[in-house]
C-alpha cells in the first residue's frame, strides 16, 4: 500500500469512500458492503452514516482478496485469520512497550534492581521509589 500512496498519509486515516475503496481493492463496492456485515473491514462512519476507508482497511481488502481467490479460503477461515493476525500485531506492540520500559528502568541510576509489587505500585529497593502499575502499564 505504501507504494501507491505518499508517507505522508495516515494509514489509519478513513479517507477513501466506499467507491474509491472498492476500486483501489479490485472489488465490486457492493462486497466491502457485505465484509462491513460480517465484520470482516468495519470501516469508520461520517456523521451521515456514510462509510470512509483508511489505507490500512485498503491492504485488508486486498488481503482478503488474495486468501479468496489465490489460496481458496472461505470468508470464516479469512475472518478468522485476521483476528489471529490483529492479535499477533497487538502482542508484538505490547513486547515493543514492554522492552522500552525494561530499558527505562534497567538505565534509571536511581531504581534497584530488587523491588517488589503491590496494588498500589512498585517499591524498589531501599529507596523506596514508587511507580504506580497503571502508568507503567499504559
Amino acid at each position: 500500500m505504501s507504494s501507491s500512496l505518499p508517507d505522508l498519509v495516515d494509514i489509519d486515516a478513513p479517507i477513501f469512500t466506499v467507491t474509491v475503496a472498492a476500486r483501489l481493492a479490485g472489488m465490486h463496492p457492493q462486497t466491502l458492503r457485505t465484509y462491513d456485515r460480517m465484520g470482516l473491514v468495519v470501516p469508520r462512519r461520517t456523521k451521515g452514516l456514510g462509510r470512509r476507508y483508511s489505507p490500512k482497511d485498503v491492504r485488508k481488502l486486498r488481503l482478503i482478496q488474495s486468501l479468496s481467490q489465490e489460496e481458496g479460503i472461505n470468508l470464516n477461515g479469512i475472518k478468522r485469520i485476521i483476528e489471529l493476525n490483529d492479535a499477533l500485531d497487538a502482542a508484538a506492540e505490547r513486547i515493543t512497550q514492554l522492552t522500552e520500559l525494561i530499558q527505562a528502568l534497567t538505565l534509571d541510576e536511581h531504581v534497584a534492581r530488587v523491588f517488589t509489587a503491590g496494588m498500589e505500585g512498585v517499591s524498589f529497593g531501599r529507596t523506596r521509589t514508587r511507580t504506580n502499575l497503571r502508568a507503567l502499564s499504559a
